[in-house]
């Protein structure tokens, strides 16, 4: 398996040189699940940032409608009235009133609905920071988790090496006095050959001196 993953700001990890894949497949989880919690929080920055440009832009266009109305009102007062339309001055002062009612109401309820929102993708954003910080504090525990582990299995296997050379000494001495026996049975063996070729001779000087003993006893035996 050659599954290989990595994390912004952090080590790659593959699974073809990892010694407990069960917690390098969650390691790889955790940092799947960092990045889609990354990922979304630049989106949700992305959308508060639009969000402020788009509110800006609706002030200002805001800013400029009052602007013309209020030139248009200004221009309206100054032109002179007629004695015989006293309400005049009136109705305008009323719709103005009305229109600065209108506008505050409709600034106040953009406002507070772009607050909201803006509200809302923060606390999102809060919480993908949230999982992206515990995410990567699991991550840093199993690391270090894995790091022991990786410790104790280069401990176990210096010490399997270290039994495994002295069971080769061990046998390499085996090996060894098991040749000297074996050379010492066959020394052995050839002075035990020699010395039973050594004895058939003699037994066979002994027979040929017993026969000539008695062959003289015979002869001495008929002188008699």
């Amino acid at each position: 398996m050659k599954t290989v993953y990595s994390l912004a700001g952090s080590k790659s990890i593959s699974l073809s040189h990892c010694h407990l894949p069960k917690w390098c497949f969650r390691i790889l989880s955790l940092m799947k699940e960092a990045d889609r919690a990354a990922l979304a929080r630049l989106e949700l920055e992305k959308k508060v940032e639009a969000l402020l440009d788009e509110i800006a832009f609706l002030r200002r266009v805001h800013d400029e409608e009052v602007a013309e109305l209020q030139a248009e009102l200004q221009d309206a007062q100054v032109q002179p009235l007629d004695v015989s339309k006293p309400d005049l001055t009136a109705a305008l002062k009323e719709i103005r009133m009305q229109y600065e009612v209108l506008s505050a109401r409709n600034q106040q309820s953009a406002e507070e609905w772009y607050k909201s929102k803006f509200a809302n993708f923060t606390e999102e954003a809060a919480r993908s920071n949230d999982s992206i910080r515990q995410a990567k504090e699991e991550i840093t525990e199993y690391r270090r988790q894995l790091q022991a582990r990786n410790i104790e299995i280069e401990s176990l296997k210096s010490a399997n090496e270290s039994l495994e050379r002295q069971l080769q000494e061990a046998e390499e001495r085996s090996n060894t006095e098991i040749q000297n026996l074996h050379e010492t049975i066959n020394q052995l063996e050839n002075a035990l050959r020699t010395t039973k070729g050594e004895m058939a001779r003699h037994l066979r000087e002994y027979q040929d001196l017993l026969n000539v003993k008695m062959a003289l006893d015979i002869e001495i035996a008929a002188y008699r």
